[in-house]
């Protein structure tokens, strides 16, 4: 139980005192800080059910009030709005039990199993800044469910098995047709062939192909064909399709490492593919597979509809899968092995139709029963042209390309001339993966946001390389005072108090990101507090302080919130250099 519950449960009992019996009490942070600093909003409700006044109820609940020092200020606003303030006392045992650990002002939600799908990454293709967003949402909702108390997982859920690699086989056969992997009368080990091909050249070998493929029918007729090929196990363009994967999967791996992002699962559609025959029978055995010009659908459309839903395409023309069987195909295994009771996608929120097709078609085929599926969308990075961010001559850049021209502007802002060349660079990296992270997370999910590099970079403002520079100095401070955690006793000014009701409010922020699936409120809330920690620094000389006890508390005050900021930045995925 967080300390925001127990203070929830404290003012249950005393409304029990009082004479009424309330399940769940609304209490919030009040709009009117010259009323108190808190409301209590149950009178209203409970006059409903006694047939008494509101005013009549609050006045005997504010009797019991008063009876508590823990609450001053206590006072009745219009109909029956109960008003009061914290007391010191109060504030201290707050404080000293967030001192003990934060969590302990951590509201643990029940334990349940959730699997997030965050990655999407194309095999054989870059990752671009389109797959910034659902890396940097997915890893940093994983985090926050699991300090909440459930099991959260991440799956990478590469595409690894659609038409991309076709082309990109397509292009290579183009390039080197004497490899072996395309003789039909090669029986050798494949394993045992070198393939001339670097992670570097697979990135640009797709663009290649797939412009080609575009103006060129018979490049793409021939991209179908060895797409099936693949799908189907043919020999030598299997073997080499593997090959293809293995490259690009730990390139792949090596940029989400860059942002701090850790799969727990890294499967491919390919590798559910096994299931395909199942899921086949399951649909069929209900009658859910209808046929249409050579291929096979499952009509999606209800009565009820009020805009039109096209049926989903199940197996194509080709006789190959479709990206929605894949992850019809996806839900089955699920099912099977991980047994998660929620399925998160943090995908694209253009991809709105794709996902409720998909999950109408598993509820038909009744391979969802057991699990709660949902579409997690967000907007678009732009630049600042309100466009998707892009390359100067147009292209679409790459995640490599944004980390480097954000980490040669947080190269130039790191100026402390204690810190060595090497070290410097180790510094200016992560601080761009912090500028990235925040900037990026910052907005609600669901908006689009245009990203400056100047802007986000700065060391002032709601920016990354502003808390960390912050909490850095926090640390600092403790380290020059050979800080020894101890009580919280005294404190004096109004900004002090402030930061202890930010604190103790820290559930509310937690839970309504959860519940919002959007990092946002944390954000704001990390720059909250620390521009709080931050004024009240400049208004007081903590070091010098020759009141021993005061100084002692204001240090205490101090761990609490580099504690809590180093805590809420490693749930955004962003790790706190130790200088800069």
């Amino acid at each position: 139980m967080s300390i925001y519950s127990e203070l929830k449960e404290k003012l249950k009992e005393i409304i029990k005192k009082s004479g009424y019996e309330e399940e769940s009490i609304n209490l919030e942070p009040s709009n009117r800080r010259d009323l108190g600093e808190y409301q209590l909003n149950d009178a209203m409700q409970l006059a409903k059910k006694y047939h008494k006044s509101p005013r009549e109820i609050a006045d005997n609940i504010i009797k019991e009030l008063e009876k508590d020092e823990s609450f001053i200020d206590i006072n009745i606003a219009g109909p029956g709005f109960i008003n009061f303030s914290l007391s010191n006392e109060y504030i201290y045992s707050i404080l000293n039990k967030m001192n003990e650990s934060v969590f302990n002002n951590i509201y643990k939600l029940e334990k349940k199993k959730i699997l997030i799908d965050y990655g999407g990454a194309n095999v054989a293709k870059a990752l671009h800044v389109g797959h910034l967003r659902s890396a940097n949402i997915g890893e940093a909702l994983k985090r926050l469910a699991n300090a909440l108390g459930y099991e959260a997982i991440g799956d990478a859920h590469l595409g690894d098995y659609g038409r991309p690699l076709g082309f990109v086989i397509t292009e290579i056969e183009k390039m080197y047709p004497n490899l072996p992997y395309f003789d039909e009368n090669y029986t050798g080990n494949y394993e045992d062939i070198e393939l001339p091909i670097s992670n570097h050249d697979l990135e640009t070998i797709y663009p290649t192909a797939s412009q080609k493929a575009k103006d060129d029918p018979e490049y793409l007729e021939r991209g179908r064909q060895i797409t099936a090929k693949i799908q189907n196990g043919e020999r030598g363009y299997y073997d080499l399709w593997k090959k293809i994967v293995d490259i690009s999967k730990e390139d792949i791996s090596n940029t989400y490492n860059l942002l701090n992002v850790q799969f727990e699962i890294w499967n491919g559609e390919s590798d559910e593919m096994e299931y395909f025959e199942e899921l086949k029978s399951i649909y069929e055995e209900k009658g859910l597979l209808k046929d249409s010009e050579g291929a096979k659908i499952i009509e999606l459309a209800d009565s009820d509809d009020k805009a039109p839903m096209p049926p989903l395409l199940f197996i194509k023309s080709n006789n190959t899968a479709s990206y929605e069987t894949t992850d019809l195909a996806t839900i089955l295994e699920r099912s099977k092995t991980t047994k998660p009771e929620e399925v998160w996608y943090v995908v694209d929120g253009r991809q709105t139709l794709h996902f409720d097709q998909v999950f109408r078609a598993a509820k038909k085929g009744g391979i969802s029963d057991n699990m709660k599926l949902e579409h997690i969308g967000f907007g678009t990075m732009n630049g600042k042209d309100g466009k998707p961010f892009k390359t100067r001559d147009g292209g679409v850049l790459s995640l490599k390309e944004l980390i480097n021209i954000v980490y040669q502007e947080t190269y130039k802002k790191i100026t402390n001339e204690s810190i060595k060349e090497e070290e410097k660079e180790t510094i200016a990296k992560q601080v761009a993966i912090a500028t990235i992270k925040y900037a990026d997370l910052l907005p609600f999910r669901g908006t689009d946001y245009i990203f400056e590099v100047e802007k986000f970079s700065d060391l002032e403002g709601k920016t990354g390389p502003y808390l960390l520079y912050s909490t850095i100095r926090m640390k600092s401070l403790l380290k020059k005072a050979n800080y020894q955690k101890s009580s919280i006793t005294k404190l004096k000014g109004a900004t002090e108090k402030e930061i202890a009701l930010v604190l103790l409010n820290l559930p509310l922020v937690l839970n309504k990101s959860i519940d919002t699936r959007s990092l946002n409120d944390i954000c704001e809330y990390l720059y909250k507090i620390t521009s709080l920690y931050n004024k009240f620094y400049s208004e007081n000389r903590i070091l010098t302080e020759e009141d021993q006890e005061l100084k002692d508390s204001w240090l205490n005050l101090t761990n609490i919130v580099y504690t809590l900021n180093n805590t809420l930045l490693n749930i955004l995925g962003i790790t706190v250099p130790d200088k800069m």
